[in-house]
Order: structure tokens, then C-alpha cells, then sequence
């Protein structure tokens, strides 16, 4: 290869790299996984090497990864740099490492370490109060003020009973596999985007505008270092450690002390082989000097102590016969596909069962019952299927195809347009009918507080709901509630059949929402309504009439023509109607009773429940004026993740800044 060849795949890797350090660092939204982006850094590292003269300052091999986001959050200056670590991949790599360092600090003592997969945060304290949490944002010179959130965080701790005058912890942010589970199931509930892994999540959390929705999605931490501290009192790593833990601090929870090569590998392995009984995901090992003195004397380069190592566990690979593809229905109705294998056995655990996701993913490795599969796991609890082994393809294998019928109920199931997702079009499904009343009764529908998930679910289990009618039918059944004690004891029962009772003189643009029709959220019922002044007559509207309706597209026309001509729709609406819930309204009653009415709204960044497009017709249909830009008359700023320039502006121009929580609550005011 010559030298202009090599000067061009450099240029291409270094390209690649930052790409994808903005995606991780910057979005959370990883394109590849972290095996894949190794080997990119260590094809990089290895032409750097050989050709040091063409190593740049601004190469991703000199560069810490991310940088701090301006719209998150104020920007604090790093007192002291949140370096990463070199990755080390093999045996051969670690040993190397302790070897070079006992020949220079012959009694050196290592501690080897779970290295979390998640996002690092410092915390400072002044007095024993905290006073600030940063995120690594580049690293170097300046992160994001993200305390709000920390604050949050059950294991944060606030308070430091004996602390020196200043001190500077390191730690990292995290979510168990339970809390991302958890978060994931919401936002199936809801219809939203679900989150890649744990990691991506408690990222994405941590830079929330909104601290509640941070304290819901229960993130974690470890801290894994001590930063600086005033007269710093510790010799050793190990030593600031058993002074956190005195303070109530949570350290990482498995560590080694080591004193040669062997015990650092050996320790190194130990932790790969509890990969699989954790609560939460590690994407490695670290090894660390222990000495706070030897340390500063190795020192760093510009991008990475000298001191420290990170060890990446290899992706493990096992091949398998496919047996069969079980399909499932969510929450929503989303038709899911797993693949069944012969068990094997993955990073010390069995496994016989993993996602195929969509039928685009199994279309796209051309997956058919019967292939030998290739499985793996990398740095994750979920084993994925990475490839099929042609060659070993019986002949006789056909393409798989998903059956347009759901599979739990019989019913239709449908491609939703620009998407991979197929969902049955059933609304009774028993598969979905939690997720219809929880979505019923949530705030943006019918919003009866204290109807919380735990009380549906028991009162489905019961024999209680069956379909989202028999929400006002459980007045009649109150003294069997209060006896089973199943939505608590009277005056609990009370209060939530009172709230119901209430529910029922909504305006319509609520039920609406509440019906759970793909596609309809709240801006369009609210839009809706406001054209056609009610359920009823929406039911007799053609297509053309409800095309005309703005943001109202084909697919949406044919979806409601669907779903208010099924006889199922008809019985259920006609017993809401018998049940007292109301069904009409009058064209100008939403604007006139909205509190933003005549008000002007600009809209920036990524919105969570609902695309831009939805909130600007939630504005107007509530009486609110769209415009462009932030000025001083702008009455109100909504805005989202990445807000960008018009939050600065907002800020500078003191314009009110709301962020979706608030936004809906203004609405909810109607």
C-alpha cells in the first residue's frame, strides 16, 4: 500500500470514528456496537504506529471521545481532566502492562476491577456538601452541570459526615437491567421509540431538562475513583474506598488486590465468568495502580493515564440450529418474532432463545427454520443472532415469512407505513389490554389519578376488565372491591371511583385519545374534535371529510374509516354512551378555555411523546400561535433534547422555557 492509499484510509477511519463518538458521546444513539468500533480505533492505532509521522493532534486516537453538549446544560471547567483508558483485548496485553510497571515500581500493587457500562459523572463536595455534578462532556476542559439530576439518584450520597475541605469524586452512571426493563415497557405502552440498551438510557436520562423523569427511570451509580481533595489524607485507592464506604458511598463492589501478572489475569477472569449474574452491564475490566503517588509519577498522556488499563472482554460466538420462530404481541400490539435454537451455552450461561425483531431483520439475514445460526453476546445479558451458515442450509428450507393475522386473537394484523413494525389491529386483544386502559386512563387521555398500573393489572386478574367499558362499571362492584381490597381499602376505592365518575364529563378529544387508535394521539384528537365536534359524528365522516382535517394523512384516514366501522368499535362506543361518558362538544370550547390561548410558542429540539409536527397542531388547535424564531415578544419556548440556538436565545431574551412535562400540564389545565 502506498503512502497516498494509506493517507486515505486514515482519513476515512479518523472520519468514521468522530462520526461515531458523536453518536455515542454526544446522542446516545450508537449505529454499531462496541466490538465493531474496536476494531476501527485499532486499525487507527496500528497504521499510527507504524507511520508516526502522520500522526494529527485532532486523530480520535489523541482526542478523549465526546464533548459537552452547550443546549443540556451550564458548563463547568473540569478541575480535573475525566480522562478514558487505553483498551487493552488480550492476555498477552495485560501482562505487558503490569510487567513495564513492576520494573519500575517493583512492590506495585493493582486493583483489578468491573468496569460499568454506563456514563461518568464527578461529584464535588464542599464541606461535605455536594455542590456540583459534571459530565465527562470532552473530558479535558469543560462538562456538563447535570446536579438536578444527580440529586435524584438514590445512590448519590448529598451529605458527607467527616470529609475534607474540597473533594472530587468520579463514578459512574448506570441503569440495572430491572430499571432499563421497566423504562422499556413505558414506552411500549405508550407507542414511543424504545431504547437501544441500558446504557443509551441512563445517558439519555442523565441529561433529562425534566429531574422527574430522571427519579422515574431510577438510574444508579459507582463511584470508581477519587478525583482530588484538599490535603488529600489517602495513600492508596484502596484506602479512599474504605473512607467512601464509611460515608455510605457505593464503590464498585468487586474488586482485587493484586501483586503480579498472573493475579491481574486470573482477577480479570473472575469477573468475566460473573458477567451473567449481575444486575447490570460491564463492557470490561480495569486495572489500576494502586498507589496515589506512583500514579501522578506515570502520569498521562492526552488522552489516557499511564497508571490504568481497560481490558475488553471478547465477543463470545457459538453456532446453533434455529427450531422454530415464536411470535408475540406486546403492549401496543407489535408483533415480535424470537428464534428458538438448540441451547448453548454464552459467557458461563444456557441460552435457546433470541430476538429477530422485525420481519426486516429476518429478511435481511434471509433467517429460515432449520438454518445453523451464529449467536453471540457481546459485553450484554440478551444473546443476539449475528449471521446463518449458508452452507449448512437444508435444501429444503423455505423463506419466513410473518402471517398478517395476530397470532394471539386471530384478528387482522397490519404494516404500519415507513416503519418494520406489524401490529394486530384487535383493540379487545387480550395481549394489549392492559396497555389500552393504562393508555385509557393516563394523563393525556382520560387522566384518572390513582388508576395506576398496579390496580388494573389486579383488577384484570380479578375478572374485573375486559375492556376499557368496564372501567365505569366497577362502581357497581364497589363493596367486592372493598372487601377484596384489590384497589385498596374504602377510602382509597372511593376516591378512585370518584375519579372515574368524574372522567366521564371529559370533553371527547380525552375518549378519543383514550381509544387507543394507531396513530391518534392527542393533537390529532384535539384537531379532530375541533372539526367535527364530536365522537359520533366523526364515526359518519367519509374519508375525503377526514383528509380534510389537518395533518390528517391517508394512512390516518383509513385507520379511523377501520376502526369506527368495526362492530366491536360500535358496541364498545354505544356502551360508553349508556355508561354516561361524554361524547360532544362544541367547536370553539378547547381554544376557549386553553391557558394558552393567543399565546406565541416557538418549538426547538426532539420531542418524547410526540413528533414537532403534533405538538405545533396541539398548540394551534388549543388557541396557542406557532412562530419561528425567539424573540422577546415569544411567549413560551417548548423544547426538547438538543434544543440548540433558540434555547440560548430564549434564555437571553428571558422567555419562558417549557419542557414536555410542562407543556402537557398547561394542556392539561383545558
Amino acid at each position: 500500500m502506498d503512502i497516498k492509499e494509506i493517507k486515505k484510509e486514515l482519513q476515512v477511519l479518523r472520519r468514521t470514528i468522530k462520526h461515531h463518538n458523536t453518536l455515542y458521546y454526544e446522542k446516545d444513539a450508537p449505529e454499531i456496537d462496541d466490538y465493531e468500533y474496536d476494531r476501527l480505533m485499532l486499525r487507527l492505532k496500528a497504521i499510527e504506529e507504524e507511520y508516526p509521522e502522520l500522526i494529527v493532534p485532532t486523530s480520535p486516537t489523541q482526542l478523549v471521545g465526546g464533548k459537552a453538549r452547550r443546549e443540556a446544560g451550564v458548563l463547568v471547567k473540569h478541575d480535573v481532566p475525566m480522562l478514558s483508558l487505553q483498551d487493552v483485548f488480550s492476555k498477552k496485553e495485560v501482562i505487558s502492562f503490569v510487567e513495564e510497571i513492576l520494573k519500575d515500581f517493583p512492590e506495585t500493587e493493582f486493583v483489578v476491577e468491573e468496569k460499568i457500562d454506563g456514563l461518568s459523572l464527578a461529584l464535588r463536595y464542599e464541606n461535605g456538601h455536594l455542590s456540583l455534578a459534571v459530565t465527562r462532556g470532552d473530558g479535558i476542559t469543560q462538562g456538563e452541570d447535570v446536579t438536578a439530576n444527580a440529586l435524584v439518584i438514590e445512590d448519590v450520597v448529598q451529605e458527607l459526615k467527616h470529609a475534607p475541605e474540597y473533594i472530587e469524586l468520579r463514578g459512574e452512571v448506570y441503569m440495572t437491567r430491572d430499571a432499563f426493563q421497566t423504562v422499556n415497557d413505558r414506552q411500549d405502552r405508550l407507542g414511543l421509540k424504545l431504547f437501544a440498551n441500558p446504557r443509551n438510557c441512563a445517558a439519555g436520562t442523565l441529561r433529562q431538562l425534566d429531574a422527574r423523569i430522571t427519579k422515574e427511570r431510577k438510574l444508579s451509580l459507582f463511584v470508581f475513583n477519587l478525583q482530588t481533595a484538599t490535603d488529600n489524607p489517602f495513600q492508596t485507592h484502596t484506602e479512599a474506598y474504605d473512607y467512601m464506604k464509611s460515608e455510605g458511598i457505593k464503590v464498585i463492589h468487586a474488586y482485587s488486590l493484586c501483586h503480579t501478572a498472573e493475579e491481574v489475569w486470573q482477577a480479570i477472569e473472575r469477573i468475566g465468568a460473573s458477567r451473567d449474574s449481575l444486575s447490570y452491564d460491564i463492557d470490561g475490566a480495569v486495572v489500576k495502580i494502586n498507589s496515589f503517588a506512583q500514579r501522578e509519577a506515570l502520569g498521562a498522556t492526552s488522552k489516557t493515564p499511564r497508571w490504568a488499563i481497560a481490558y475488553k472482554y471478547p465477543p463470545e460466538e457459538k453456532e446453533t440450529v434455529l427450531r422454530q420462530i415464536e411470535l408475540s404481541v406486546g403492549r401496543t400490539g407489535r408483533i415480535t418474532p424470537t428464534a428458538v435454537f438448540d441451547p448453548v451455552r454464552l459467557c458461563g450461561t444456557q441460552v435457546e432463545r433470541a430476538t429477530l425483531h422485525n420481519q426486516d431483520f429476518i429478511d435481511g439475514l434471509d433467517i429460515r427454520i432449520g438454518d445453523t445460526i451464529l449467536v453471540y453476546k457481546s459485553g450484554e445479558i440478551i444473546p443476539k443472532v449475528k449471521s446463518v451458515i449458508k452452507e449448512k442450509r437444508p435444501e429444503t428450507s423455505v423463506p419466513y415469512q410473518i402471517d398478517m393475522i395476530c397470532p394471539v386473537c386471530g384478528s387482522e394484523a397490519v404494516r404500519e407505513e415507513n416503519t418494520a413494525d406489524i401490529r394486530c389491529q384487535n383493540p379487545d386483544c387480550p395481549a394489549q389490554l392492559e396497555n389500552h386502559i393504562l393508555n385509557f386512563v393516563g394523563r393525556t387521555a382520560m387522566d384518572i389519578k390513582g388508576f395506576g398500573e398496579k390496580y388494573i393489572r389486579a383488577l384484570i386478574e380479578a375478572g374485573y376488565l375486559h375492556r376499557i367499558s368496564d372501567v365505569f362499571r366497577l362502581e357497581e362492584h364497589r363493596e367486592e372491591l372493598i372487601e377484596a381490597g384489590i384497589i385498596g381499602k374504602e377510602k382509597n376505592t372511593d376516591k378512585i371511583l370518584e375519579a372515574i365518575r368524574a372522567a366521564k364529563s371529559n370533553p371527547p378529544d380525552r375518549l378519543l385519545t383514550g381509544l387507543g387508535i394507531m396513530g391518534i394521539g392527542r393533537a390529532s384528537a384535539l384537531e379532530l374534535m375541533r372539526v367535527f365536534g364530536g365522537i359520533e359524528e366523526l364515526c359518519q365522516a367519509d374519508e375525503d371529510a377526514i383528509l380534510a382535517v389537518r395533518d390528517m394523512g391517508e394512512i390516518s384516514a383509513r385507520t379511523l374509516i377501520r376502526y369506527f366501522h368495526s362492530p366491536d368499535t360500535k358496541e364498545l362506543l354505544q356502551e360508553l354512551k349508556e355508561l354516561g361518558v361524554r361524547m360532544k362538544v362544541g367547536v370553539q370550547e378547547i381554544a376557549a378555555k386553553t391557558p394558552i390561548t393567543g399565546k406565541s410558542i416557538a418549538i426547538t429540539g426532539t420531542l418524547q411523546t410526540m413528533s414537532r409536527k403534533q405538538a405545533a397542531s396541539l398548540i394551534e388547535s388549543a388557541g396557542g400561535r406557532i412562530v419561528s424564531s425567539v424573540s422577546k415578544k415569544t411567549d413560551y419556548l417548548l423544547a426538547g433534547e438538543n434544543a440548540g440556538g433558540k434555547l440560548t436565545k430564549a434564555m437571553e431574551n428571558q422567555v419562558a422555557v417549557l419542557d414536555e412535562s410542562a407543556f402537557l400540564a398547561l394542556l392539561d389545565k383545558v
